[in-house]
């Protein structure tokens, strides 16, 4: 729905919402993650949906069955509207492409259902040469030179469930869901460069510095009602870092993912890649709309609730280096050799690319290095997915480490709290999952498994008590006769 070209519509769906009053969001970040399946229903949305009627009110019910025709049914629905959703750890690094139903999805509006036929892009502002395109006239090769690129796409909320966990941040329901470690995905996009389009129309005039990209979704805040627009600067779009796509991963664009055209910008974060293309204009600034000025911001620690202010924030742009362990996961029992096989990826942003990853199996203090073979393929703008038998020789509850070096020897902070800010952006820390550790090279164990396997015990859930002896009184009573005794006799 367009709303930018209509400020007396926008005025009106204002009057709307602030004549009601709706109510609070569901709180979860100072108790229990609710364990449902999708976790958030994002009632706000759906109710400012519903009360601007008309053709908004079927979107919210629209989306959701978009979802569930386009995604993997194992998906985790972090927000049923707008839908947020990142696939299980089992199977975020099963692939390296990730394949269209398992990549995540962040969306901030309700999923257009856009006719290719019906749809159009124009291209306007400081250009020589305002134009308008339909898909075909991009698909034009003799005009355009297509572009195949693969590209790891990263939300900034990745692994925000840490930080939530740690301490509380900005509680809005829509931009603070959940995220674990899955809100990244890599895929091969087909496409053209932005830049071949605006010198098509003629190139930038005086003054044009960035490009502002629309989306057709509609977005909130505020009380206030319009789509989503971000912008991305002319110098990102010069070097050809900058697509315009409507194929992924050998497919037409599902509708969740943005069809009939999206941008995909290299190396930022997934929220400047707006979906659902349709208008692009070239601007002087940065664009003010809020998902740009005042949103997608990374605070200090000190600035919270009371006193943040937008220009205290730093836009975030490229994602830092990062990294998560897939497999295992935290408080699992894992039965091994003196090896703990472990599965994960890792991602640097703006070009960059993992060039080492780390393991400690010791909480941080002794650190192996997965080899090279080990490691997925090089690519300048995609993730490394890797695995690794990571020697471990303890029992009982071990901390297991991952981070990252790339190739500008940048690499994580050892803590959460050295990564925690108000908007919970940004989860750039070593990842640590705390595991149980059964070692089977050890004598005694093996023999102790093998007594759970001969009785039937199982072995989960972990906290129960054994169901027969660890000892028979045969067996204490041999030890003492044959050891000191436990107590020393003047």
């Amino acid at each position: 729905m367009e709303w930018e070209k209509y400020p007396e519509k926008k005025a009106k769906a204002h009057k709307i919402l602030t004549s009601q009053t709706f109510p609070p969001n569901a709180e979860f970040q100072m108790g229990p993650i609710p364990d449902t399946n999708p976790v958030l229903p994002g009632t706000h949305w759906k109710l400012w949906h519903h009360a601007l009627g008309g053709e908004l009110t079927d979107v919210p019910e629209d989306s959701w069955k978009t979802v569930l025709r386009e995604k993997h049914p194992d998906m985790l629905h972090l927000l049923q509207f707008p839908y947020n959703g990142e696939p299980p750890k089992r199977l975020v690094t099963s692939k390296d492409i990730t394949p269209n139903p398992l990549h995540f999805v962040r969306n901030h509006g309700g999923i257009p259902l856009i006719e290719k036929d019906k749809w159009s892009l124009t291209l306007d502002g400081l250009v020589a040469k305002p134009k308008s395109y339909t898909l075909d006239d991009l698909m034009d090769e003799s005009k355009f030179p297509r572009m195949e690129k693969l590209v790891t796409m990263q939300c900034s909320g990745t692994r925000r469930i840490e930080q939530i966990g740690l301490y509380p941040g900005q509680g809005d329901e829509v931009p603070q869901a959940p995220w674990a470690e899955g809100a990244i995905g890599t895929a091969k996009y087909v496409g053209i460069s932005l830049k071949k389009v605006i010198k098509d129309c003629g190139g930038l005039i005086k003054g044009g510095k960035h490009l502002e990209l629309y989306g057709a979704e509609t977005y909130f805040k505020s009380d206030e009602v319009m789509n989503y627009l971000v912008s991305v600067p002319w110098s990102k779009v010069k070097a050809n870092e900058v697509i315009l796509a409507w194929e992924m991963n050998g497919e037409p664009l599902p509708k969740i993912h943005g069809y009939p055209l999206r941008v995909v910008v290299l190396g930022y974060i997934g929220a400047r890649s707006v979906k659902w293309l349709y208008r692009i204009k070239a601007i002087q600034n940065p664009s003010l709309a809020p998902v740009q000025s005042k949103e997608y911001l990374y605070f200090n620690q000190q600035v919270g609730k009371h006193n943040q202010r937008p220009t205290d924030g730093i836009q975030i742009q490229e994602m830092p280096v990062s990294s998560a362990i897939m497999s295992p996961w935290t408080k699992q029992v894992v039965i091994h050799n003196g090896k703990i096989r472990c599965k994960g990826w890792a991602y640097s942003g703006g070009g960059r690319w993992p060039e080492r990853v780390e393991l400690s199996a010791d909480g941080g203090f002794s650190w192996y290095d997965v080899p090279n073979k080990n490691m997925s393929k090089k690519h300048k703008w995609t993730w490394r997915t890797w695995e690794f038998d990571l020697p471990c020789d303890v029992e009982g509850w071990v901390e297991i480490v991952c981070r990252c070096w790339d190739n500008s020897l940048n690499t994580q902070p050892l803590n959460i709290r050295a990564a925690w800010n108000w908007g919970l952006h940004v989860t750039s820390s070593a990842h640590r999952i705390s595991v149980y550790s059964i070692n089977k090279s050890r004598t005694l164990t093996n023999q102790r498994l093998a007594k759970f396997e001969h009785t039937g015990t199982p072995l989960a859930p972990l906290t129960w008590p054994e169901e027969f002896q660890t000892q028979s009184w045969e067996e204490y009573k041999k030890y003492w006769e044959e050891n000191d005794p436990r107590d020393v006799d003047d």
